[in-house]
């Protein structure tokens, strides 16, 4: 079967004036996303994790062509979407919805839910009858879990959940391929994330889905995700099947991330090893050279400065000079660093 999409190359640069800088000095460039590849079947569900400023969200607006990117995405009918005019990506937006990381702030607060959910299909199917219209927002309502009696309100009369599913049911009013998830339940309290984790489960394996899911909560991406793609300074640190990646990370970053997950159990969690990280995200308008984590790495070492690291082809990839599992002694010298 052929990949759904197919992403090579991509990049993505902001051209940024330092704060405190002269109006005729000129723009230095910050590189959000450096040369992301990665593939999609159809409905697969792919991860991406890492720090906040690591490119995450950048990467899922260029994909739908909300900034603009370099680089090839090539959809499943084999045409480029970074190479389309919004008009001709117009086409595709049907294939391709998102939803947001805040629920209320994504709703337009002067429409009603039925208006909102309605806004892609009159869009994408103009020639459909106002009833038919009207009937696919009630049976999408139920799906997602509202209830089609309440089609005639309006956003603020909602909870934070509830607008979280209407914005599940307005990217799936018109039947996608693929829908890109951005931080979708970073906004929700606990328990609300896992209704709406479970309701995008549920309706993956009903409608046949791919999923683009973004998150800082690991242990949310492992209960929905097949394979994971680790992000650090727009570059791809470690990605591969959700069982490998969790099961043995190889990656010193990817294994300090994991580290840093809470554990229910009291006595486990009192028990494992943290990897600490040293210092602070560098800054994306001055990465370091070589590999862009040497700054925070523990097993940092001169060709890690000197030469950058790529993905390892398979299955279970890996941008690092020294992967594997970090020792007893590189995590104590991370420790006295850190203390330092």
């Amino acid at each position: 079967m052929s990949d759904l999409l197919t992403v090579r190359d991509l990049r993505v640069t902001f051209q940024i004036r330092r704060e405190g800088a002269m109006p005729w000095s000129a723009p230095q460039p910050l590189r959000a996303v450096n040369g992301v590849d990665f593939a999609l079947a159809p409905g697969e569900t792919l991860g991406v994790v890492g720090e906040s400023g690591c490119g995450k969200s950048t990467l899922a607006r260029a994909l739908i062509g909300l900034v603009p990117a370099t680089g090839q995405a090539e959809w499943i009918d084999g045409k480029d979407l970074l190479a389309m005019t919004p008009r001709q990506m117009m086409a595709y937006r049907q294939d391709i919805q998102m939803v947001f990381q805040d629920p209320l702030a994504s709703l337009n607060p002067r429409m009603t839910v039925g208006q909102i959910i309605a806004e892609p299909l009159t869009t994408h199917r103009p020639d459909l009858p106002r009833a038919e219209v009207r009937d696919r927002v009630k049976a999408m309502m139920e799906k997602v879990g509202l209830l089609p009696n309440q089609i005639n309100r309006y956003p603020h009369e909602f909870s934070g959940g509830q607008c979280q599913r209407i914005g599940i049911a307005r990217a799936l009013i018109v039947e996608p391929k693929l829908i890109i998830c951005d931080e979708p339940v970073s906004a929700l309290d606990v328990s609300i994330q896992a209704q709406v984790i479970n309701l995008l489960i549920r309706l993956q394996k009903e409608l046949g889905l791919a999923l683009i899911f973004i998150a800082h909560d690991l242990s949310v991406v492992k209960h929905i995700s097949d394979r994971v793609m680790v992000l650090y300074l727009g570059k791809v640190m470690e990605t591969g099947p959700v069982a490998a990646l969790y099961g043995a990370p190889q990656h010193p970053y990817t294994q300090a991330l994991l580290s840093a997950v809470p554990v229910p159990d009291p006595t486990i969690e009192a028990e494992k090893t943290i990897v600490p990280l040293k210092g602070d995200l560098p800054s994306p308008m001055n990465p370091p050279s070589g590999c862009v984590f040497r700054t925070r790495c523990p097993r940092a070492e001169a060709r890690c400065a000197a030469e950058v690291p790529v993905l390892a082809p398979g299955d279970h990839q890996v941008a690092c000079h020294f992967p594997g599992p970090l020792t007893e002694a590189e995590i104590a010298r991370a420790r006295r660093t850190e203390a330092a």
